[in-house]
């Protein structure tokens, strides 16, 4: 199959947000042909793909009848519909990743048993279906409770600190996670071909907005003991091998006061864990992507350079068309990159963009992080 002359292959992606944008933005280095589905009209793809349709991620003959013209499906959200998938596959289609990969990893309760079943070290927890049956559970406390399907940026998790303050938690089928003491938040992002051949980048530290539990900044490398990075390398590489996934896979993970590594949750696309490796690596999250799906061979994931990602995030009090102030400021800088999403409107805590910070010593590049993310402000 030729794939690097235009309208030789199509390869459909599900959803057309900000990483199908960048997954985009690396496949024209390659002439590939990208078509997206996604149900916002003004989708952050819309401009940059070959082709777009806009549908619903979730209605099986949208999307049964979106991949029936590709010969190659993938997905930069995991909420699309798992029957219309293993159909397109039946009909000889490749869907990477697998549809029966992501109908676990969308459902957290089964992502759990997953990792259960194949002795892959994650915090205790306990399925329920109710908050009525998050009583039965009171010597357990406390609790992240977990929406098992449609979380996401934060949202679908609250914490249950004692059993008779519970009136927040939710009344859907959730998975009460056990609080860990932890350290700090890693996150390895693995790539696995259909050939089998497995590449890790390196392990990145994510340091989080408390209030709207979304990532704020992220360092990498991670500042981690040589062990821990081990176990973590191991970790990512055996989840990926027992999901037997093609694509690329994002492994967050727990590091606990006593050095030990947890899996908290995985996501079988490109992740914001990984937007740095544009600057700061070989290979980009989004090529390595795009090289597994195909089943080339997979790219070089060393850093270039120490690097500091910023999301840039909707301001409180401000929802409507996006302004950004701050922007001529910051591009004055040297070894800073500014992606903003292509997002008409801003509302609190929305992912609207990143920069990237590279330099020769992390700290330094903390430093200039921390410098941009006081600039930047996008309001309405």
């Amino acid at each position: 199959m030729t794939y690097f002359q235009p309208d030789k292959i199509k390869i459909g992606v599900l959803g057309g947000g900000q990483l199908g944008r960048m997954m985009i933005q690396s496949a024209i280095n390659y002439n590939l042909y990208i078509c997206c589905l996604d149900p916002d009209a003004n989708a952050p793809c819309k401009a940059i793909a070959n082709e777009f349709t806009k549908g619903s991620l979730t209605d099986y003959d949208t999307v049964y009848k979106f991949g029936k013209d590709k010969d190659i499906i993938t997905i930069e959200i995991e909420n699309v519909n798992i029957e219309a998938l293993k159909d397109l596959q039946k009909l000889g289609k490749k869907v990477y990743p697998q549809p029966e990969v992501i109908e676990i990893i969308k459902d957290k309760g089964l992502q759990k048993m997953f990792y259960q079943r194949n002795d892959i070290p994650s915090p205790d927890f306990f399925l329920v279906e109710n908050k009525s049956q998050i009583e039965k559970y009171k010597d357990f406390f406390p609790f992240f409770q977990k929406m098992r399907t449609g979380g996401y940026d934060g949202k679908g998790v609250v914490k249950l600190g004692h059993p008779n303050k519970i009136d927040h938690a939710f009344e859907v089928p959730s998975v009460l996670e056990r609080l860990v003491d932890f350290d700090k938040e890693i996150s390895v992002i693995v790539a696995r071909n259909e050939s089998g051949e497995t590449k890790c980048f390196p392990v990145v530290e994510c340091e989080f907005n408390p209030e709207a539990n979304l990532v704020e900044f992220l360092f990498s490398p991670a500042n981690v003991k040589k062990n821990v990075e081990k176990q973590a390398y191991d970790i990512a590489a055996k989840v990926a091998e027992k999901f037997g996934i093609v694509g690329l896979l994002a492994v967050e993970m727990f590091v606990t006061k006593d050095g030990k590594v947890l899996v908290n949750e995985v996501a079988p696309r490109p992740h914001n864990s990984g937007h740095q490796t544009i600057e700061g690596n070989y290979t980009s999250q989004f090529e390595q992507h795009l090289r597994a799906i195909l089943n080339l061979p997979l790219g070089e994931t060393a850093i270039t350079k120490p690097s500091v990602m910023i999301n840039l995030l909707g301001e409180k009090g401000y929802e409507g068309s996006a302004k950004y102030e701050g922007l001529t400021d910051v591009v004055k800088f040297k070894g800073v990159y500014v992606h903003l999403y292509g997002k008409v409107t801003t509302k609190p805590f929305r992912k609207m963009g990143h920069v990237t910070v590279i330099d020769d010593d992390l700290n330094l590049a903390k430093k200039k992080a921390i410098t941009v993310k006081d600039l930047i402000k996008i309001v309405s």
